[in-house]
């Protein structure tokens, strides 16, 4: 009691149902093409309006192509998945950025970004890492699409309130260790479904230095481990970040605003269901061996043995050594890579771009790898310019490709090849993620970074 998930939760509260869930109202709706056309069909064989359409905002990303945005979408699927929001948008008047608009982007990216995403909210979307809006200080998370329909008919959803989990990360990381590398190990301790049922809160040194950036990496991965949603109190990092942001208040609302947002914190009395603590100096660059995101290791580690696997999971863990083509007790630095990806909701930010130009400047490109550079809105991609390293990028033999969820998952053009191995800054490697059959290792910019100048998988470190 009294953790800052029950402050939020308790002030959102419009009734709770005896013996069942508890009607939560929600401040902001996200839309995008996947998960919103049926909720739009629903409204409309209902006879519905959306009850607050200046709460709701839409932007086309998972369907969208990294090139030639001003041009018809080839694909027919994804063509029509973007026009349906367009014009369902259109219908219910709601705010939609489209392709090419300059606040257009991944939707995760664009919320933080704009200022649309502010501490004390209940934000939902159609997508399971709408966790990563918890960064700023908000109750985020994905919902169904009939979940969808019934927030864009009430501004309320029935939920069941989560139990409360605190994570503290103390100490100081070490040279070439990221918000993604604690991702990755907190999900390599936890698994995939340690926090399951829990609403977590992160906490300690490390993120508590993090950066705004840093955090939503973090935030982001919180479903990873089976949470339902992930965030961080805010502070004078989380201010500074949202100042002047489009969507956030300006002069005296802002004033107002902070002096709120700095009581959005857990009580020094408050009483998490669990509460977990790790130290820094345990975490180095990491990566990923198996099929989904709790199976990572250190760079430097070995592949676990059989031997070392639950009874339970070792079936599983055989079938995904298999589809990889790694063996139990397989040393991973070394071994041989065909793509990149730099971008997704995950580290699709301008902080990712900086990490990646500041290990592959002055280098090139290793020639058998291809490489996709994907900003996660157009005003990274602004930003990747305003700052030169766009040209550091291009020296080096990179190309910076347009706005979208690109290679996170295999909904557009760009899908890694059946057997070919991909170091992905991106969210998930299940089999087929990004592409049938391909092979996808997670991993943190400078880990992929490291991995494009050599063809293979690297340990950032020797480059900095």
């Amino acid at each position: 009691m009294n953790t800052l998930f029950d402050k939020i939760w308790d002030k959102h509260v419009v009734q709770i149902i005896k013996d069942g869930p508890t009607q939560l109202y929600i401040d902001r709706l996200y839309c995008h093409e996947v998960t919103s056309p049926q909720a739009f069909s629903g409204l409309r064989e209902r006879g519905l309006k959306c009850f607050r359409p200046k709460q709701i905002f839409c932007m086309p990303d998972h369907n969208t192509p990294t090139h030639d945005q001003d041009k018809p979408i080839e694909d027919p699927v994804s063509r029509k998945q973007v026009e349906t929001l367009k014009a369902n948008a259109a219908d219910f008047g709601l705010t939609y950025y489209g392709m090419m608009d300059k606040n257009n982007g991944i939707i995760h990216v664009v919320g933080p970004e704009k200022g649309l995403s502010l501490p004390g909210m209940t934000i939902v979307c159609g997508d399971s890492h709408t966790s990563t809006h918890g960064a700023v200080g908000a109750v985020a998370f994905g919902i169904g699409t009939s979940e969808v329909e019934m927030v864009m008919a009430s501004q309320c959803i029935l939920q069941q309130k989560p139990k409360s989990m605190r994570i503290s990360v103390n100490g100081k990381l070490a040279k070439g260790v990221t918000a993604k590398d604690v991702a990755l190990y907190l999900m390599s301790r936890l698994t995939t479904s340690g926090a399951t049922g829990y609403f977590v809160e992160y906490s300690g040194q490390v993120v508590r230095e993090m950066s705004m950036e840093g955090r939503l990496t973090l935030c982001n991965l919180s479903i990873e481990m089976g949470a339902r949603g992930g965030f961080v109190a805010p502070d004078d990092t989380t201010f500074t970040y949202l100042k002047d942001k489009d969507y956030a208040p300006k002069g005296k609302d802002w004033d107002n605003a902070v002096a709120y947002w700095r009581t959005l914190k857990s009580g020094d009395d408050a009483v998490f269901d669990k509460e977990l603590e790790f130290d820094a100096a345990d975490i180095e660059p990491r990566i990923t061996y198996g099929t989904n995101p709790g199976m990572g290791i250190g760079i430097t580690e070995t592949v676990p043995t059989i031997d070392e696997i639950d009874e339970n999971g070792k079936a599983s863990f055989t079938k995904s050594l298999e589809y990889m083509g790694f063996k139990p007790g397989e040393k991973l630095l070394g071994h041989k890579i065909d793509y990149i990806f730099l971008g997704a909701c995950t580290n699709g930010r301008i902080e990712d771009f900086r990490a990646f130009a500041s290990i592959v400047k002055g280098k090139k490109k290793a020639g058998d790898v291809v490489a996709w550079l994907v900003p996660g809105s157009w005003t990274v991609k602004k930003q990747i310019h305003d700052e030169g390293i766009d040209k550091i990028l291009s020296d080096a033999g990179f190309e910076i490709r347009q706005p979208g969820c690109s290679a996170c998952l295999a909904m557009n053009d760009d899908k890694v090849p059946a057997g070919k191995y991909c170091v992905s800054t991106s969210n998930r490697n299940f089999e087929g993620r990004q592409g049938q059959g391909a092979r996808t290792i997670l991993a943190s910019p400078l880990v992929a970074a490291a991995a494009a100048i050599t063809g293979k998988i690297a340990d950032p470190r020797d480059f900095m």
